[in-house]
């Protein structure tokens, strides 16, 4: 069981608002944006002092990804995946990369040296992640541009019969809100995500559905028009044909939604943001 946990202030700092250049472009029969993405940083923006990359040849399925004030540390980790770190895509919607991308692992050590406390602290997610764009082109000579397209996507939407979550009261006014044992550990704002079973604490539903996302390798839109904050337990069966999904007699997720959450999800078509690497490269070791 692989568990993951989000803080929605982490996640609303996933995307990246880079200047982009625009152009419209015609490919498969179908309209899209293509959006160049710049190489590198904006002028200005903090930069990592000292870098180094090191391949992991352990086998391990292990990784870690650790994030601290001055510095950024990622054990056993492929290049897709600090992809999906910095530029905050699924990694679903990235294409163009090479095998090894996939295959290949590494152990990357970044820090800031020559920065004074105080501006360490007002780092945004957004610069953070440019941050690590400017590693992987400085160390991974990698290219890319972002591209949307018209993609099959999940709309998330209020079942027949209506919602059967009820949003949670503003922090501070329940004292006993974070101590309900279904959140024990859980902050306000956060997300637990396993193959069975997802929990979350005072968090919008564009949280639900982008989590939802990731499960389902397809784009999951929040079209309830419920607004506020809610407490959401869903347990559900993984259809991927696993002992635990032989074994479970849980509903599929979709079931799940609507009986558990009184929510659905419907096919629709949407435009969707992806990111195409256009050349990358194995690093040297340092």
């Amino acid at each position: 069981m692989v568990e993951c946990c989000m803080s929605e202030m982490n996640r609303k700092g996933r995307v990246l608002l880079l200047a982009l250049v625009c152009a419209t472009i015609t490919y498969g029969g179908a309209t899209a944006q293509d959006k160049t993405v710049p190489a590198g940083l904006p002028p200005k923006s903090p930069a990592y002092d000292v870098v180094s990359v090191k391949p992991n040849k352990s086998g391990s399925g292990g990784m870690m990804i650790n994030v601290q004030k001055d510095s950024f540390s990622a054990t056993n980790v492929s290049l897709k995946v600090m992809l999906t770190n910095a530029y905050g895509v699924k990694d679903y919607l990235i294409s163009g990369v090479p095998g090894w991308a996939n295959t290949e692992r590494f152990d990357i050590k970044a820090k800031i040296v020559d920065m004074d406390a105080d501006t360490l602290k007002k780092l945004t997610g957004e610069q953070r992640g440019a941050m690590l764009q400017q590693l992987l082109a400085d160390r991974f000579h990698l290219k890319v541009h972002s591209q949307t397209e018209v993609q099959p996507i999940y709309e998330l939407v209020v079942a027949k019969g209506g919602p059967k979550i009820t949003a949670v009261e503003p922090a501070g006014s329940d004292p006993d809100a974070d101590k309900h044992k279904e959140f024990k550990g859980m902050g306000r704002g956060s997300m637990r995500v396993s193959n069975t079973e997802l929990s979350a604490h005072d968090v919008p539903l564009e949280s639900l559905a982008y989590s939802l996302s990731g499960g389902l390798s397809r784009t999951v839109v929040d079209k309830t028009e419920l607004k506020g904050k809610y407490d959401l337990l869903l347990t559900y069966s993984p259809d991927d044909g696993s002992a635990a999904a032989s074994d479970s007699s849980a509903p599929s997720l979709f079931t799940a939604l609507q009986e558990q959450l009184g929510l659905k999800l419907q096919p629709a078509k949407g435009p969707v943001e992806t990111l195409v690497v256009d050349h990358a490269e194995m690093p040297s070791e340092n």
